[in-house]
């Protein structure tokens, strides 16, 4: 019986409880993404760094108790620790237990991990929940594009390569120097910093632009089709 209460309170469900503790602890969430940043700035005095510390530990307790709560209720233990929110409620607390002990100089890379707690919020959203959904529902699509992508990427490498190895062997020494370059081409943002001269490699340019205006622009119709899906589907339920 007070498995079942606490189930129906830590779970998602259309009940008073179930609400109160979601926007609890999607507060908590926030504050703790916001103590984060502010801990960050320089030259905080040490009673603010107090405070902001025990923040962080009034929030991880309470993570943790959620996380053991869900573990306690789940139809499938193993099942809830290995999927993606199970991942993501021990990623939202597994730095800071982690953080004792450890040699300092590897605490700040490992506080970064801190920012999984973000994700937690998606339990708690609709529309991330109909993105999750689209997302699920078109995997096929999307890994065929990125598999398609790679090849595309590892293509341009070998044609600005082939086009531009003499004429500039500083940036365009090897076909692993000028994947570099390809990405950025591919992807449309062009920093610059590495850019044809021949006029073989500005043509081959050109064409590689024209393909990553099709790669921007082809994962945005597959989400948005599956997307569209997902909503009609929940509405018909």
């Amino acid at each position: 019986m007070l498995k079942q209460y606490i189930k129906s309170v830590v779970e998602i469900n259309d009940n008073r409880m179930s609400r109160v503790f979601a926007y609890f602890i999607q507060v908590l969430i926030l504050l703790s993404i916001i103590t984060f940043s502010v801990e960050t700035i320089p030259n905080l005095k040490p009673q603010i760094r107090t405070i902001l510390q025990s923040i962080e530990v009034f929030c991880v307790i309470v993570f943790t108790i959620e996380y053991v709560l869900r573990i306690y209720v789940a139809d499938h233990k193993r099942k809830f620790i290995f999927s993606f929110f199970g991942l993501i409620d021990l990623l939202a607390i597994l730095p800071f237990y982690l953080s004792f002990g450890i040699d300092l100089r590897s605490l700040r890379a490992l506080r970064f991990f801190r920012l999984f707690r973000i994700l937690k919020l998606v339990r708690y959203n609709k529309a991330m929940n109909h993105f999750t959904r689209a997302i699920k529902s078109a995997k096929e699509e999307i890994f065929l594009f990125i598999f398609i992508t790679l090849i595309l990427i590892y293509f341009a490498a070998i044609g600005i390569y082939y086009f531009e190895n003499q004429a500039q062997p500083e940036h365009f020494s090897s076909i692993f120097d000028s994947l570099w370059w390809a990405i950025i081409t591919l992807t449309t943002v062009g920093y610059g910093d590495v850019y044809p001269i021949t006029v073989g490699g500005k043509v081959f340019t050109f064409i590689i632009l024209m393909i990553g205006l099709g790669i921007v622009a082809i994962p945005t119709g597959i989400i948005s089709s599956a997307l569209t899906k997902s909503i009609d589907k929940k509405e018909a339920e």
